[in-house]
């Protein structure tokens, strides 16, 4: 994450609180990462250097026409600026700092499956011992950590994954 990226999503959710708009462009930050990841094309559009600024300010209105006009506004000034590559990492950077300024904090839970409701269960009870925000889980499918979870809130991990035991274990009979 770009240091700039934080400074555009900070100052646009100051703008979008004071105007009490902040969830509205919540949503459409939403949206505009959902949309980056999905589409590599979109993506490299908005990345590449030889389209010019003004092009790339057209088509974002155009594909995000819906969106609120603080949203717009961030267009227009990435066109100015020249900063288009950084509008995802703005979008990812915005909401992250719009759930924390509503108490809310992600934890990534990355397990080999998908969370079953027990597993959820075991991991919400973990997640209980770090935090007492309200939490949102992200569940992350990685089939290498052969079993358990691994969990990240913020700057902390808990890792009670299989693989990671069986690292453990190598290492005490190494030594």
């Amino acid at each position: 994450m770009s240091r700039a990226a934080i400074r555009y999503a900070k100052a646009i959710l100051d703008m979008a609180h004071s105007r009490g708009v902040a969830s509205e462009v919540n949503t459409d930050m939403a949206h505009i990462a959902e949309n980056l990841d999905a589409s590599a094309e979109l993506k490299n559009f908005l990345e590449s250097p030889i389209i010019s600024n003004e092009v790339k300010e057209k088509a974002t209105l155009e594909v995000f026409a819906s969106v609120n006009g603080i949203t717009q506004g961030l267009f227009r000034l990435l066109k100015d600026n020249k900063r288009f590559e950084i509008l995802g990492s703005i979008a990812t950077e915005y909401s992250r700092l719009f759930e924390d300024m509503n108490g809310v904090e992600v934890a990534t839970v990355t397990t080999a499956v998908e969370l079953d409701k027990e597993m959820e269960g075991r991991v919400m009870s973990k997640i209980l011992e770090f935090t007492n925000k309200k939490v949102v889980i992200e569940n992350v499918i990685n089939p290498e950590i052969i079993g358990g979870f691994i969990l990240r809130i913020g700057d902390k991990q808990y890792n009670a994954s299989v693989s990671n035991r069986l690292n453990v274990l190598k290492r005490e009979l190494s030594n």
